[in-house]
């Protein structure tokens, strides 16, 4: 079979490179084409474990290949997965532009019958809405089969995601029957369980799966804002509770919230979709107004300590996560706003995402090559992304470095005790302060 993939964002570029992988026949395109060009060169214009090397390792075996050209990507294509951006709207509704284009120039250049796969995240009821659409733009005498095929593939774990996932879900219609089993073909080497479903209930397992995690996230940051005043400690309450099988101990991780394209952007997707069918999604609007609330936590913390005017204060950590480059909704950009908003000098530093994040921060804003650059004479640290670099950087250090040694920790990487050891004010998420010895700070005095 010859494949085609439509967009070479975070999804589609995985979602070739795995096929290829797989011993299919893939070309990716794109109608960028710096991004293009790029690609053809071998480089990865996203930072994903392990992606930049099997492009190169698959392009030189020729099983896959880039193209701007809408007619080389589409026009000999069995199949023809669909993997375009679609970006939240002012309301919180999805923007489908790019995938109405996509249909387009799918089905005006197809030269037989294709399968499309939507891997993009849609609302319910956008897969029934292509079929009309590719009926209306192809040509008459071939067949277009719509398959919904959701994505839950993690940002900086992606290409082990593809292989080892959880499941697979195919949503397709009656109709689609053939098209269904041809894509449960594809995907049976993976030996990953596959759940087969109408196209609707495809849809909303996507937002459903997305707006639970996002659930479970901001009710444990909650948990912790609450255990701080009531003197539990958040990692024990959570390792309590995650040991019960029916909760389990994924995403019960406290600190500063959610971000990235996918939890934002579905959360109040899904909101605006209960909405069009006349259903307030209460609980969800809530989990997006803890999470908002929560990203700017560790500012509020620091003004309990000191005033921000004119100090130092080094922002470890700008993409939403670990292992991606992706700053989108980051609570790095929220933190950096409030910081210079109260005054302060900031410098940050990121191993991989300082290039992204230039594009979205003040240029105020300086940036480190180094944990250590970063934190050289400042008057505060901030922890904001739980990169290794930063993780395994000794408290000790931080004690060295610092003008004032103060750590405001949004993702809870060092114990009580390691703070306690080095000798430093240590604030973290849910959990008891610690406050060294001649830091010379005070709760509210500094």
């Amino acid at each position: 079979m010859k494949i085609a993939v439509a967009g070479t964002g975070y999804v589609g570029l995985v979602t070739g490179t795995c096929l290829a992988e797989m011993g299919q026949t893939v070309v990716c395109f794109d109608v960028q084409e710096e991004k293009i060009a790029a690609l053809q060169q071998g480089r990865s214009p996203i930072y994903e474990p392990d992606l930049e090397q099997l492009i190169e390792k698959n392009m030189e075996a020729g099983r896959l290949s880039f193209t701007a050209e809408e007619k080389e990507a589409y026009g000999e294509a069995d199949i023809v997965f669909l993997a375009v951006g679609t970006p939240e709207k002012e309301d919180g509704s999805a923007d489908l532009t790019y995938i109405e284009a996509a249909v387009s120039s799918i089905a005006q250049n197809m030269t037989k019958d294709i399968v499309l796969v939507t891997k993009s995240t849609v609302p319910v009821g956008t897969n029934e809405r292509m079929r009309v659409m590719i009926e209306r733009w192809k040509p008459r005498f071939l067949r277009a089969s719509v398959i919904s095929n959701p994505e839950f593939l993690r940002e900086g774990s992606a290409i082990h995601d593809w292989f080892y996932g959880d499941r697979i879900v195919i949503g397709a219609s009656e109709a689609d029957r053939e098209a269904a089993e041809l894509l449960i073909r594809l995907y049976e080497p993976l030996g990953i369980p596959i759940v087969r479903t109408d196209l609707a209930s495809a849809e909303m397992i996507k937002y459903a799966s997305n707006a639970f995690l996002a659930t479970k996230i901001s009710f444990i940051n909650e948990i912790a804002n609450i255990c701080e005043k009531v003197g539990a400690t958040i990692d024990d309450v959570a390792y309590g509770i995650g040991l019960d099988k029916r909760i389990g101990s994924h995403f019960l991780r406290a600190g500063i919230g959610y971000g990235g394209s996918c939890f934002p952007k579905d959360t109040k997707a899904l909101v605006q979709i209960a909405g069009n069918v006349q259903h307030q999604f209460e609980l969800l609007e809530a989990v997006i107004q803890v999470n908002n609330h929560q990203q700017a936590l560790l500012v509020e913390k620091a003004k309990q300590y000191m005033s921000l005017r004119g100090k130092n204060v080094a922002l470890l950590g700008l993409a939403f996560k670990p292992n991606t480059d992706d700053v989108r909704e980051a609570a790095s950009i929220v933190i950096a706003n409030r910081l210079l908003a109260e005054g302060a000098h900031v410098v940050a530093y990121d191993p991989i995402a300082t290039n992204n994040a230039k594009r979205h921060l003040p240029s105020s804003v300086r940036y480190a090559r180094s944990v250590t650059e970063a934190i050289r004479d400042a008057d505060a640290a901030f922890i904001v992304t739980e990169w290794d670099v930063i993780k395994q950087t000794p408290l000790s250090v931080f004690r060295e470095k610092m003008r004032i040694p103060i750590i405001f920790d949004g993702r809870n990487c060092y114990s009580l005790e390691e703070a306690k050891q080095a000798n430093v004010t240590y604030v973290s998420i849910g959990r008891a302060a610690v406050v060294g010895e001649g830091c010379e700070v005070k709760k509210g005095k500094y």
